[in-house]
């Protein structure tokens, strides 16, 4: 199961990867998530795995709950055989931008609320969180987020 779910994450980018050549992507927009942050500032740091599985892909943990105000210092290890990046964001913005992505092939994020890792690789996104409600972490690698990459986070 694992190998079909793989190979098929494997073909759906392929087919994007050549629709266009890469393209440094940033984003303009405000943030209704909060704001990139600093270490200065970082209130507490919670560790983030990315991982494939039998069943799909995932995060681990798969849901956070911060407070409003709270700095956070994301420690992000891609523990998985393919690229994979975390995006924080609205859900409606997130699927937005994955079928952006979609369209435009290979992206190289390059925005404070993302972070794109290759296999083994490790990084760190810090972020802080100034509005209360409920928001999404996701990866949007065509076809990652529908293999179940992508989580709530809420704010408190």
């Amino acid at each position: 199961m694992k190998t079909r779910i793989l190979a098929a994450a494997l073909a759906l980018a392929a087919s994007t990867a050549f629709a266009a050549g890469p393209d440094d992507h940033t984003h303009d927009d405000t943030h209704s998530v909060g704001q990139p942050g600093t270490a200065a500032e970082v209130d507490r740091d919670i560790e983030i795995d990315m991982v494939e599985t039998a069943d799909g892909m995932g995060f681990e943990p798969s849901e956070l709950t911060v407070e409003e105000g709270e700095t956070i210092r994301f420690a992000v290890t891609n523990r998985g055989d393919l690229d994979h990046e975390i995006v924080l964001g609205t859900e409606e913005g997130n699927l937005a931008h994955m079928e952006e992505m979609a369209q435009m092939g290979q992206m190289d994020h390059r925005d404070p609320d993302a972070l794109r890792l290759a296999p083994g690789e490790a990084g760190e996104l810090i972020w802080t969180f100034s509005n209360a409600g409920t928001f999404q972490f996701a990866c949007l690698i065509p076809g990652h987020m529908e293999a179940g990459m992508q989580g709530p986070i809420t704010v408190n």
